[in-house]
């Protein structure tokens, strides 16, 4: 059994990498089984094809082997609208070339959008599906701040801190990449699918098993590898000291890319997880200025060649943002010569929308996160 194909079939992934993403698809009730053990589960995804059906096809062997000979990709099915990319492939994102990434994915959104967006520094947000109201507002405001400063959010398709993530950055028209758990055709709930609409306005859905393949356990695990293998920064918001909520963080180490974590209550269990990554080196995140400066410092070439790290306010919001920053806290004391009290109510109606000030005690104005923009060299 090979484990790659010379030729490649039209869409960009060819036959051998599509009998894989057929085979994970059929031995889905015993990855389940491992996915019990996080790190069994992760083992057993960087096996090659005949490795992994001696290890899990048992008194199935016969019948998946001769389904696994046979396999013809032009009778798989794909997902409407989405295009499939394997490893062989040029738009293949290139951080995610190892032996134990996914060998092909469907991608909804465009190969080459997914391409572009790979080739530039991306942040995946993770964390429980059980989030508190705490981790759900640090999580959608780091995506929120990070999306206006033109960074790429990367999480899966799940509940808790990657919804609010996803809400986030898609809120302020940012790009994401969402890592989705079962075929991209498969039914959702109607506030999934609304936030697969908004993602894929400039990001991309992406998805290791073909259509009609039903999210199962063991593929959140794969997802969260996934997203570990994507992301130039990993940053996990909230989680439990659990090896099922830790497997993004226990990935971006054993690839050895960054990884940071934000603080909680040190006596609420939804933050053990992300106190134990900082006890053991994972850079603290209090907000968006933390995570572009660690992106400073470690990816100053990449941020270079994007003319910094990406878009920037308008003027006239930097301008307000500042005033609010500074004191300015009313529009009549923000106001000046070149701006009335109503253009500059218009600029702060903006910036509450994309969530960088609320209204405080008496109406006035604060900064509700902190904010930085500019080029990485004007950080480093």
């Amino acid at each position: 059994m090979s484990a790659r194909s010379q030729t490649s079939q039209p869409g960009g992934a060819c036959s051998d990498c599509h009998r894989r993403s057929w085979l994970l698809a059929s031995l889905g009730a015993a990855l389940d089984y491992c996915s019990r053990r996080p790190e069994r589960l992760l083992e057993l995804l960087g096996l090659s094809d005949e490795e992994l059906l001696r290890a899990l096809a048992g008194s199935r062997a016969p019948q998946l082997r001769a389904a696994y000979e046979r396999f013809d990709s032009a009778e798989l099915a794909q997902a409407t609208g989405s295009e499939p990319v394997c490893c062989h492939h040029p738009r293949y994102p290139p951080s995610l070339w190892r032996p134990a990434a996914p060998r092909m994915f469907s991608v909804s959104g465009g190969t080459r959008r997914l391409r572009e967006l790979s080739d530039a520094p991306i942040v995946a947000i993770a964390g429980t599906a059980r989030a508190t109201d705490y981790g759900i507002q640090m999580a959608g405001s780091l995506a929120r701040g990070l999306a206006v400063s033109g960074l790429t959010i990367a999480c899966s398709m799940a509940d808790g801190i990657a919804d609010a993530a996803i809400e986030g950055a898609t809120r302020v028209g940012g790009a994401t990449v969402v890592v989705w758990p079962g075929g991209l055709d498969v039914a959702c709930s109607a506030r999934s699918r609304s936030r697969l609409a908004a993602v894929l306005a400039r990001g991309c859905a992406i998805s290791e098993l073909p259509a009609g393949s039903a999210a199962r356990r063991w593929t959140h695990i794969a997802a969260a590898r996934t997203l570990a293998g994507l992301a130039t920064l990993v940053v996990v918001v909230e989680a439990e000291a659990s090896a099922h909520e830790l497997v993004a963080a226990r990935v971006a180490r054993e690839l050895a890319k960054g990884l940071a974590a934000v603080p909680g209550r040190v006596t609420s269990r939804a933050s053990s997880g992300t106190h134990e990554l900082l006890m053991s080196g994972a850079k603290l995140v209090r907000g968006p200025g933390d995570v572009l400066e660690l992106l400073c410092l470690a990816e100053a070439p990449a941020c270079a060649r994007r003319g910094g790290i990406g878009r920037t306010l308008e003027r006239h919001l930097r301008a307000t943002l500042e005033g609010v920053s500074d004191g300015l806290d009313t529009p009549q004391r923000l106001a000046n010569g070149e701006r009335s009290a109503a253009e500059v109510l218009l600029s702060l109606s903006e910036l509450e929308l994309l969530g960088l000030v609320a209204r405080g005690d008496g109406g006035r104005y604060v900064v509700r996160e902190p904010w930085c923009e500019g080029s990485c060299s004007d950080r480093c």
